[in-house]
């Protein structure tokens, strides 16, 4: 293994100070370990809050700033963050409109997610929750429940940063935060797996014409494992999986902060469909020259078009990564006049930046 890192223990830690004295807009709590804006709390608005395992990046400290996260948890690689992270984090950005978490559905993100909910609630803090699972590949996995959290939530995370922004109530922005979380779908394939650096050799081999047809952000099996011949036949399948599995009913639960207690709500996914306008989302998952991202956006734009949907906004790059991992993702979440608003709203981030 060859990483440009000094000790498999202190990866996390010199990785997140490099980031803080890079950004200086940013602060680093200490003990435990979160990161928010400097400028945190920011009084009159909802403060958002995100986190998961680090070997993401940009994902999710990289989105800290205005017009997005207030703060974020960084858990050690592909490892969830602790309740007391994510409750120390809440407090510090309440700045008295509550907290809402974004959650990625991954069953050691849920359940300390949870766990800081109810902290949160009993000290006085008005909270409320976010469940993503935008992951068309698989129902169940080695790390959920259901399907997968994956890079829907950069998108999620940007539109209620900017709804936050504009002075949404914590209800607005956790009703509008379930209709983004069901209109947008993901995959992503692997044509080479991540190392983690704690285990030191890739997490799974693949032969030469093989890929992992619908990986997940971990290395999680996918659907398959499927030949690999063009990127034009590559995203043709990616494509056709995004609308055929894109109808979907699950059970997820959320925080009634009037109740205090937790709820459980059947909701459907939408599938798109013709005539549907979308952001879309082409994301390396660690690896990929940008230049193949390129090919990768023009065939996804050859695939809208020919079935009738219209790319109205677009990403293409590095935001939700797999650490090392050679392959992408596609996302696509379906975007209304409000949406394409809240999109184009000014953002000011580490990893985003536009209209500032």
């Amino acid at each position: 293994m060859k990483k440009l890192i000094n000790q498999v223990e202190t990866v996390l830690q010199e990785q997140i100070l490099g980031l803080v004295e890079a950004h200086p807009e940013l602060t680093l709590h200490q003990e435990p370990v979160f990161v928010t804006r400097a400028d945190a709390p920011v009084v009159g608005k909802v403060g958002i809050l995100s986190g998961g395992g680090s070997g993401h990046e940009p994902m999710h400290c990289g989105f800290i700033g205005e017009g997005m996260l207030d703060g974020a948890c960084p858990g050690e690689i592909f490892t969830s963050p602790t309740p007391d992270q994510m409750f120390e984090c809440g407090q510090a950005i309440d700045g008295g409109k509550g907290v809402l978490m974004i959650i990625k559905n991954y069953t050691g993100d849920v359940l300390n997610f949870e766990t800081a909910a109810e902290l949160l609630h009993d000290s006085g803090t008005q909270v409320g929750t976010i469940l993503v699972d935008d992951d068309v590949a698989v129902k169940d996995s080695l790390y959920t429940a259901g399907r997968r959290g994956v890079a829907n939530t950069v998108l999620i995370e940007k539109l209620l940063g900017a709804a936050a922004a504009r002075g949404d109530s914590l209800d607005q922005l956790v009703e509008l935060g379930h209709k983004l979380n069901n209109e947008g779908h993901s995959i992503g394939i692997a044509l080479q797996a991540c190392t983690v650096p704690a285990a030191g050799k890739p997490s799974f081999v693949l032969p030469e014409n093989v890929m992992e047809f619908g990986v997940g952000i971990h290395g999680e099996p996918g659907i398959e494992r499927r030949e690999f011949t063009t990127l034009n036949q590559t995203v043709d399948e990616m494509f056709a999986t995004l609308i055929a599995h894109g109808k979907y009913q699950r059970t997820l639960r959320s925080w009634d902060r009037k109740a205090g207690e937790w709820k459980e709500q059947t909701q459907p996914k939408h599938p798109l469909q013709k005539g549907d306008r979308v952001i879309a989302l082409v994301n390396n998952l660690g690896a990929t020259p940008l230049s193949e991202l390129y090919g990768v956006y023009h065939r996804l734009q050859h695939c809208c078009t020919e079935f009738g949907i219209t790319i109205e906004r677009k990403l293409v790059g590095s935001y939700c990564t797999s650490l090392d991992m050679q392959g992408i993702s596609i996302t696509l979440l379906k975007a209304d006049t409000e949406t394409l608003s809240l999109w184009d709203a000014p953002v000011n981030t580490p990893a985003l930046r536009w209209g500032m």
